[in-house]
């Protein structure tokens, strides 16, 4: 059943013939849309020219024997081109098309270095961001005094506290002394539990 919903079956276990298969299907679309052109184009051609259409005009005729031997000779180089696939090097990069838009191993080095220097900002952030332990918050006016009170401290930026979680998400600046930070919250009438 997953052999008759599938549309390419690998019959052996290298992975490289998933690769090999891409490019044979686009060589073989790519050969489609070539025989297509080079018919139409002979048969826009050649047809009017073998039933007269440009005798009136040009003065070309051409014999219908001679029509014939060149329709044969069309469907000879559209099955030509097509057989062009089996000469075909599946297994070869080399045929790969090019992206537009290469990334060097400089651009890559760029982006790493970049990446680098977010991830140690992201760390220092986080390293700077502390959650406090408070008991006693019961509303949201709460959380504004307790909110208060730890911005007024110097070095810290900012304060997020939630009563129903019964903590403080704190931003730094700098490092503050804990002793600071209790004073703080419990001159609100709050009581300082610890600092995560």
């Amino acid at each position: 059943m997953a052999i008759d919903a599938a549309d390419v079956v690998l019959v052996n276990s290298k992975v490289s013939d998933i690769s090999a298969a891409i490019r044979l299907s686009r060589a073989t679309l790519r050969n489609i849309h070539e025989n297509l052109f080079w018919a139409f184009f002979y048969n826009a051609l050649c047809i009017p020219l073998a039933a007269g259409c440009y005798a009136g005009w040009l003065g070309w005729e051409l014999d219908p024997m001679i029509a014939a031997a060149a329709m044969s000779l069309a469907s000879f180089c559209v099955v030509s081109n097509a057989l062009r696939l089996n000469m075909l090097k599946i297994h070869s990069g080399g045929i790969d098309r090019k992206l537009k838009n290469e990334v060097s191993t400089e651009d890559i080095r760029t982006i790493a270095e970049e990446f680098a220097e977010q991830s140690i900002k992201n760390m220092e952030k986080e390293e700077m961001t502390k959650k406090i332990i408070i008991e006693g918050m019961m509303c949201p006016m709460c959380e504004k005094h307790v909110k208060n009170a730890l911005e007024s401290i110097d070095g810290i930026e900012t304060a997020a506290p939630s009563h129903t979680d019964g903590a403080a998400v704190v931003e730094f600046s700098k490092d503050v002394q804990e002793e600071i930070i209790r004073k703080a919250i419990e001159e609100g009438g709050y009581k300082f539990i610890t600092i995560e």
